[in-house]
């Protein structure tokens, strides 16, 4: 007879650290973890074999973003099915259309548990009497706010018993009541407080050493940048960072009127003002080119461009036609992104005044300085009163909001996490396109006099000289 097929249990996927945060059963506990050691997965795993063995039980997963909190729900539905146990529901819930903001989505167990994800904000986490898993939760928008509505879920034992609370994050500055919970019960621990708060630090030295297939030399030589590495990998609490655009204020500017995908008859027809954005994709991320058409004195978004994967006289050809029908655009001229810049001040010319080119298209070089000037920018455009509109759209609103303004030693600059749709690309491409946007109409594109070939002046000068 055919042996009979091992059954694995989910369990032995688990590093030592991960068992070790999972096994915990304090009813207050913290996790100071570094990026890619398997937070989340950890987590999941608690709370479903919770959910499992603990009938009519709930939890509620809240994440700084709507794809962060349906990332770590995906991973607990992967553990039911692991553990072999069904999904007898699942609820999604949104303020409106397929694309408006997430309320909540819910798995339903057999035995009456519920596992709840959230986008981490005051008005989402409210009203639950719950279990508590904030994911990166020195990342939310607005933590204190976010703490003093979501810690009453976990007061009322009557419904499901005792409740629990897990905080997990990768450490975001010195600031924030993650780092408050940290610093009195790990940094500089407070005696004689009621609630103490069991805490697992997971550096990528702790997670390798426990079995983590990682090569942390090679992660610290790209990332190349010592206080970035000593923050994400090595859990130091460096300065702080700040949301560039909060869903709310990403809010103001949705609008149906505003089109994500555009059309051959809008880049072919003359109209009114259209200007565009250009973020260069790097080696997995994809270009973006953002475009915006100038209505009385609003500038809407008529398309969100995504070229991912192609080569670069592939992506030529897809944006020719919207530099064409453009009257000014501004390129990512950084890195990989230079050469594909050549080839296009080529074809329509380069605007750079001080060195007497008024072509249309500007090459922009992404420094520290360049970040400072068009970021911020970009979120005062969203701020009482709107002058622009964007698509009402989950894939460029999650992307919005991932920007960051992050502040090391005293400087500030912009930067996203890397994820698997990239990292903040839409979001730049727009901050290029509204730079290309404020540009003055009068100096956009300057009519053009070919010179006269040598022949038409010297005839032009015996006509004088007859006359």
């Amino acid at each position: 007879m055919p042996e009979a097929p091992k059954v694995i249990s989910p369990r032995s996927l688990l590093f030592p650290y991960q068992l070790r945060w999972t096994d915990d059963e304090a009813r207050f506990k913290c996790g100071i973890w570094s990026r890619q050691t398997g937070k989340d997965f950890s987590s999941s795993d608690e709370i479903v074999k919770d959910s499992i063995f603990t009938s009519r039980n709930h939890w509620v997963i809240g994440a700084p973003s709507e794809r962060q909190s349906l990332e770590t729900l995906a991973k607990c539905k992967e553990f039911v099915e692991g553990y072999n146990f069904a999904i007898a529901n699942e609820i999604e819930e949104r303020e409106g259309a397929s694309e408006t903001l997430l309320k909540s989505a819910s798995i339903v167990l057999p035995n009456g548990s519920r596992i709840t994800a959230v986008p981490g904000r005051p008005d989402t986490v409210r009203g639950f009497s719950a279990n508590i898993l904030l994911t990166e939760f020195a990342f939310f928008e607005d933590d204190e706010a976010t703490w003093r509505a979501v810690l009453p879920s976990i007061t009322n034992p009557l419904r499901g018993g005792l409740k629990k609370v897990r905080v997990i994050s990768t450490p975001n500055g010195k600031q924030g009541r993650f780092f408050k919970i940290v610093a009195e019960n790990l940094l500089n621990p407070v005696e004689g407080r009621k609630t103490r708060w069991s805490v697992h630090k997971v550096t990528i030295e702790d997670a390798a050493r426990d079995g983590l297939p990682v090569d942390i030399e090679a992660i610290r030589e790209g990332m190349d940048d010592p206080e970035g590495f000593a923050q994400e990998f090595m859990c130091e609490f460096l300065d702080n960072s700040n949301v560039l655009l909060p869903y709310d204020i990403i809010a103001l500017a949705e609008s149906a009127d505003a089109t994500e995908f555009g059309s051959h008859e809008f880049f072919e027809a003359r109209g009114n003002r259209v200007v565009c954005g250009i973020d260069f994709g790097r080696t997995n991320d994809p270009t973006i080119c953002w475009t915006l058409e100038c209505v009385g004195d609003v500038w809407f978004t008529r398309e969100v461009l995504v070229l991912k994967g192609y080569d670069a006289p592939a992506q030529q050809e897809a944006l020719r036609m919207r530099i064409r029908r453009a009257d000014r655009i501004c390129y990512d001229y950084t890195g990989p992104g230079i050469g594909l810049g050549d080839y296009l001040v080529k074809e329509f010319t380069e605007w750079k005044p001080e060195a007497h080119k008024f072509g249309k298209l500007e090459l922009c070089t992404f420094s520290a300085g360049f970040k400072r000037e068009i970021f911020p920018k970009l979120r005062r455009a969203f701020e009482s009163p709107v002058k622009l509109r964007i698509p009402i759209s989950r894939a460029i609103r999650e992307d919005l909001h991932e920007m960051r303004q992050v502040v090391k030693g005293g400087e500030y600059s912009y930067s996203a996490p890397h994820t698997a749709e990239g990292h903040s690309d839409r979001c730049t491409a727009l901050a290029l396109a509204w730079r290309a946007a404020a540009a003055p109409v009068n100096s956009v594109l300057p009519t053009y006099h070919p010179p006269r070939r040598r022949f038409e002046r010297r005839d032009a000068r015996r006509s004088r000289t007859v006359a």
